[in-house]
């Protein structure tokens, strides 16, 4: 897993679909189906897989901020 759209794919595997438009509403969303995951058991804190969203989802967040604030 490396970019937006293979945290995507990985929460389409377990019926997280993103219908959002804007991209920075769809990283929180992504955000908040994570942390929801990890409440339901899906995922431990020191799971790989979750690990790894969370970066790439922390890193898309802050290209995205800077691309607004260079606007």
């Amino acid at each position: 897993m490396k970019t937006l759209y293979d945290v995507q794919e990985m929460l389409k595997k377990y019926g997280y679909v993103n219908l959002f438009p804007d991209r920075m509403d769809a990283i929180a969303f992504m955000q908040i189906e994570l942390s929801k995951m990890v409440e339901a058991g899906i995922f431990e804190k020191s799971d790989h897989n979750y690990l790894t969203a969370r970066l790439i989802l922390t890193r898309e967040e802050r290209i995205e901020s800077e691309k607004l604030k260079g606007e």
